[in-house]
């Protein structure tokens, strides 16, 4: 195994490498206490758009766990951000199929969010009231109607977003299906292929890293799915550690193409490597 040195920031992962669903993964709480008594700082960076930066710190807090807003980033924010280097989020109209997580940060930043069949036509006979936008995020409400309202606008030509492109979602009754499968059945009715902003796309690890004013060489993503977040911390040109508490496994990472840096068993081998790095430093 490589040496662990040069740890002065990280992003981290949540599904899968803190909890599966409501059900925190042991020792979450000591991971924590490591990076705060340490001082490393971290961005918690995920594909999951549903959940809003409050809910997640709500989520941590029931974990005995405290974390502050600028310390998350999901892939909804990262998305708005895009969005609003492209658009005028004041002119601009969105239709969401997503959660809390990606209306929220549309609304504060301006945008207009459209309703069920809202929809822009091939002539723009509806163009006024139509979306310029379909964003498409994990959504657990989702419907015939809001499938139906997107695939419409995407056929009239309107542009296609998704968060992430998650095919499942570690719950803690197991993978269940992620936004990838919403994304996968617009395709698949549309012809029409969505930019992916979220992981494997490299644009959130940016984001973490202008947030954390860290260099790549002194950074190291931690995730569970070699398909998205590994694939985006290689495309990214950082360090990379992939946990075997989610998606992938040994069995995946030795078929793949591309490597993490490290491998290890859980976040509590995570926490043993930092306090060895940080004492083998430490004066």
């Amino acid at each position: 195994m490589l040496p662990f040195t040069n740890v002065n920031a990280l992003i981290i992962d949540m599904d899968g490498v803190l909890w599966h669903g409501n059900q925190p993964i042991g020792g979450l709480n000591n991971f924590f206490e490591t990076l705060r008594t340490i001082q490393i700082p971290f961005i918690l960076a995920t594909n999951n758009a549903s959940l809003t930066p409050q809910q997640y710190i709500e989520k941590f807090s029931k974990m005995g766990v405290e974390v502050y807003k600028n310390e998350i980033l999901t892939s909804a924010m990262a998305t708005v951000h895009f969005l609003s280097k492209q658009y005028t989020p004041e002119t601009t109209r969105v239709f969401v199929i997503g959660e809390p997580g990606i209306k929220e940060p549309l609304l504060e930043k301006g945008f207009t969010l459209t309703g069920l069949y809202e929809i822009n036509d091939r002539t723009g006979t509806n163009s006024k009231t139509g979306p310029h936008i379909v964003v498409c995020g994990l959504d657990r409400e989702i419907s015939w109607d809001k499938l139906a309202t997107a695939t419409l606008n995407i056929n009239a030509g309107t542009a296609f977003i998704g968060t992430n492109g998650d095919t499942s979602l570690p719950t803690e009754i197991g993978e269940t299906q992620g936004n990838g499968a919403i994304l996968a059945a617009l395709t698949a009715a549309t012809g029409i292929t969505p930019t992916i902003i979220g992981k494997p796309e490299p644009i959130i690890y940016q984001q973490a890293m202008a947030i954390l004013k860290s260099k790549p060489e002194e950074t190291i993503a931690i995730g569970d799915r070699l398909d998205t977040d590994i694939l985006g911390v290689v495309r990214s040109n950082i360090r990379s550690l992939m946990v075997l508490t989610g998606v992938s496994d040994q069995k995946d990472a030795t078929k793949s193409p591309f490597q993490p840096t490290w491998i290890m068993d859980n976040i509590t081998s995570i926490t043993l490597a930092l306090k060895n790095a940080h004492q083998s430093t430490t004066p």
